[in-house]
């Protein structure tokens, strides 16, 4: 099957090298609707010659596939994969969320921002208690207080504006015809529900995803969602303003203000003023021995490229560059493969808390906050970062919590924000058959959201759940001092995220070299660094370096993913002073890269073994 080759079966892909010409685009279901597991199920990888697309979800790939097999743009596929996953992956995003987009138009990298707005009523008393103090975290979450102006549509109808070759209408239809007639439950969504705490209080939600008894729907039970279609429908045909606005628009509102226990703040007003940002990206140099890279990501309200870029641009200040793979218990559970040592683990982790410390210290907002020394690069200039290198101690002893930086020449007035609690999103990586390619995380935040679901006023059964996006910002607005916290609760104001959809380029050619990202919360920016790092530094293949066991510190304690390192490894970084937590840190990695067979080139992807994604291309 050509769309769903391996990168062994090179001879078939290399003799499928004919391009279809632009069409009509015209979506068929497929016969069978795949599935994979949500526990550790082992992906082969894939290989294509013209064009790719990776997703969290088979039939959300498939769709983007069909979109540009009949000759759509990178964008035009994002759209269809989003609008599908809106539908079969609901806990993780969707129309009621936000999303940042990076694009590479064949000459120019670009980062379109739909990244969720405070509501103008709301300011940084938000989340505090009569007390005055931080209400607890789910008191947050759950209900209308959480809920932000969703970006994703009208950021994805900007990008289509300029990069779409379908028409916007055709590429809702996969998503509108699997809601019509229906999608198999997969076995992650199901999963989550049977694990789900405050989903079932939300009457529409309850009839959508439970059965009358009040159990959850099983995996491969066939769901339909005609309330999402209808809404698709009036976004397909009056784009972005169908969601913002009119009938859907109110239900929103009336949702969020409506909660009887925790209603929010948003507006209509705020739904009709919400404007997609293009901004400019957030580039490093990265070097690997004599070949030089160029790491393009999003720029704040996002600290992804940032922190990403740090943490790479740190360890290439330490011996990490010496330190290759060992052989462990890195494979699939039970068995045994390649996985960092001790020594790099230690070094890495270090550099961690230090790029952590000045993400809680410095990123937020660039609307609202300005960077320290008037330019968000000082964090990634290459004399600071190879400051901040000389507090690693090779050999130990870990620093177990680091100190934010003081880069460029002005120090900033800001309170380093309190440690709090990240989720959700889905990640999409799409090279099309035109020179184009993305990287975009979208998310609605937690698991389902603000637990928030609307029919958009069509009275049918189903919909879409709404975020909670509201609540990456700090609960805590000031620190005992008074002094204000960057990424606090403003009117208007985007919140920080951890997305990096990342791509990669080489710095002498300006080729693309890789797109790849992850869902994770706080745990994204580890899940990118550690693939960008197995690919370019260990040389692996981009489902090998996602197979690797995860790692990561948020400035505090050493985390390693349960029961895929060796105990000896373990013991190491706690005699070096860390404290060491294995826990399930699961990725939902997608990645991309450019490689070579016979002299022809080919796209390599790879999807997360923890999720249920696949590449698909020809």
């Amino acid at each position: 099957m050509k769309r769903l080759l391996t990168s062994v079966a090179l001879a078939a892909l290399l003799a499928a090298c004919a391009s279809s010409p632009p069409g009509q685009f015209a979506y068929t279901a497929p016969a069978q609707q795949p599935e994979g597991s949500s526990g550790f199920s082992p992906k082969p990888g894939w290989a294509t010659t013209k064009f790719a697309v990776a997703a969290a979800n088979p039939l959300a790939t498939d769709a983007g596939y069909q979109v540009l097999k009949a000759g759509g743009s990178a964008i035009d596929a994002a759209i269809a994969v989003q609008m599908v996953l809106t539908l079969v992956e609901p806990q993780s995003s969707g129309i009621g969320g936000g999303a940042f987009l990076l694009h590479f138009n064949g000459s120019a990298v670009e980062a379109f921002d739909g990244r969720e707005t405070a509501p103008a009523a709301a300011n940084e008393n938000l989340f505090l208690g009569p007390d005055g103090k931080p209400i607890p975290f789910y008191d947050g979450v759950v209900g209308g207080r959480s809920v932000g102006t969703p970006g994703t549509v009208r950021m994805l109808e900007l990008a289509h504006r300029q990069y779409g070759k379908l028409p916007w209408a055709q590429l809702f239809a996969p998503a509108i015809a699997m809601a019509d007639n229906g999608f198999k439950v997969s076995p992650r969504l199901a999963t989550l529900l049977k694990d789900e705490k405050y989903l079932k209080a939300d009457a529409t939600a309850a009839a959508y995803f439970y059965k009358p008894d009040g159990t959850p729907v099983e995996a491969g039970t066939t769901l339909r969602n005609p309330a999402l279609a209808e809404v698709l429908r009036q976004i397909a045909g009056k784009g972005s303003n169908a969601l913002l606005g009119g009938a859907i628009g109110q239900a929103i509102v009336t949702k969020v203000q409506g909660h009887a226990t925790n209603p929010g703040r948003l507006a209509m007003s705020d739904l009709a003023g919400y404007q997609a940002k293009k901004r400019d990206p957030i580039c490093s140099d990265y070097s690997v021995k004599t070949q030089a890279y160029r790491l393009c990501g999003m720029p704040p309200p996002s600290s992804g490229a940032i922190a990403v870029g740090q943490i790479l641009g740190i360890l290439n200040n330490t011996p990490a560059a010496s330190l290759a793979l060992v052989t462990g218990m890195g494979g699939v559970p039970g068995t045994t493969g390649p996985t960092p040592s001790a020594d790099w683990l230690h070094l890495y982790t270090e550099a961690s808390r230090l790029a952590f410390a000045d993400r809680g210290q410095y990123l937020g907002d660039p609307d609202f906050v300005q960077p320290p020394g008037g330019s968000w690069m000082s964090l990634l200039d290459p004399g600071y970062l190879s400051e901040r290198a000389k507090l690693i101690q090779p050999t130990g002893p870990s620093m177990k919590t680091a100190k934010p930086g003081v880069p460029g020449a002005v120090k900033t007035a800001y309170a380093p924000m309190p440690d709090q609690i990240e989720h959700g999103t889905s990640h999409i990586s799409i090279v099309d058959s035109f020179g184009h390619a993305l990287a975009m995380t979208t998310t609605i935040e937690d698991q389902f959201g603000s637990r928030l679901m609307t029919d958009g006023g069509t009275g049918k059964a189903g919909g879409f759940l709404l975020n909670n996006e509201l609540t990456d910002f700090s609960f805590a607005p000031t620190d005992a001092e008074g002094k204000p916290v960057a990424n606090r609760v403003q009117a208007g104001k985007r919140p920080r995220s951890s997305m990096a959809p990342t791509l990669v380029f080489d710095k002498a050619s300006g080729q693309l070299v890789m797109s790849g990202g992850s869902p994770g919360g706080a745990l994204i920016i580890h899940f990118t660094a550690k693939t960008l790092y197995g690919v370019l530094n260990w040389g692996l293949l981009p489902q090998q370096a996602i197979d690797l066991p995860n790692f990561a510190s948020l400035n505090g304690p050493t985390l390693l993913e349960e029961k895929r390192f060796a105990p000896a490894t373990v013991e190491a970084l706690r005699a070096r002073g860390a404290e060491v937590r294995e826990q399930a840190m699961t990725s939902g990695l997608q990645a991309i890269t450019r490689g070579q067979a016979h002299g022809m080139p080919l796209w390599l992807g790879g999807a997360d073994p923890r999720r249920e994604g696949l590449v698909m291309g020809d």
